[in-house]
C-alpha cells in the first residue's frame, strides 16, 4: 500500500458525513460536500463574527470570506492538528479582527426602531446589554475575544484557547484579566 492508498484508507475510516470526511471531499473539489459543511457551520460562524465585529453586515462578509478560504485552502487543513470547527473559528476570528480594525463602520442596529411589543419591559435589559457591549468594546482585543469565545460563543476553555492559538493556562489567565477589567469598568460606569 503506497502513501496515497494509506491516505484514502484514513478517509474511508471517518464517518462519511463527518467534518473530516467532508473536508477530504472538499479538498478534492466536491462542491456538494462544501455546501453541506457550510450549512452545518454557517450559523455559529456568523454569530461569532457578529460578536467580534459588532456589526451584522460585517459579520456576513467575514463569514463569506472565511468559507471562501475554506474552499480555496481545504487541502491545507490537517485533521490531526486541529478540529475543523477550531480551524474555521480561527479563520473567522482573524478575519473579524481585521474587519473590526477598519475605520468607519458603525452598527446599523442602533438606527432601526424597536418594534418589539414589550419594549418598555426590555428597556432595562437593553441598557444593561448596551453597557456590557460598550465596556466589552473598550477591553483590549485579546481580552474581548476571550470573553466572546468563552461566554458568548460557549466554547470550552480548551476550544477557546485553540481558537486564539494559545495554551489553556494562558487563556485562563487572559479570561480572568478580562473579567476583572470588565467588572471594574461596569462598576465605575455605574458609580461615576
Amino acid at each position: 500500500m503506497d502513501g496515497t492508498d494509506a491516505q484514502d484508507a484514513g478517509r474511508d475510516a471517518a464517518a462519511p458525513d463527518s467534518d473530516e470526511a467532508l473536508m477530504a471531499r472538499v479538498a478534492d473539489g466536491d462542491a456538494a460536500a462544501f455546501d453541506r459543511l457550510a450549512a452545518r457551520h454557517m450559523r455559529r460562524a456568523v454569530a461569532l463574527a457578529q460578536r467580534v465585529t459588532g456589526n451584522p453586515s460585517d459579520a456576513d462578509e467575514v463569514v463569506q470570506e472565511a468559507f471562501l478560504r475554506v474552499w480555496q485552502h481545504a487541502g491545507r487543513w490537517e485533521p490531526g492538528r486541529a478540529s475543523f470547527t477550531a480551524w474555521l473559528q480561527r479563520i473567522v476570528v482573524n478575519l473579524a479582527i481585521d474587519r473590526r480594525r477598519r475605520p468607519g463602520w458603525q452598527p446599523i442596529d442602533e438606527a432601526l426602531p424597536d418594534e418589539a411589543p414589550d419594549a418598555t419591559v426590555l428597556i432595562g435589559e437593553r441598557e444593561d446589554a448596551a453597557r456590557v457591549t460598550r465596556e466589552l468594546g473598550r477591553l483590549n482585543e485579546r481580552q474581548r475575544l476571550a470573553v466572546v469565545l468563552f461566554y458568548q460563543e460557549g466554547l470550552s476553555l480548551r476550544a477557546a484557547a485553540e481558537a486564539l492559538g494559545i495554551g489553556p493556562t494562558a487563556f485562563g489567565s487572559l479570561l480572568a484579566r478580562a473579567r476583572q477589567a470588565l467588572r471594574a469598568a461596569l462598576l465605575e460606569e455605574k458609580d461615576p
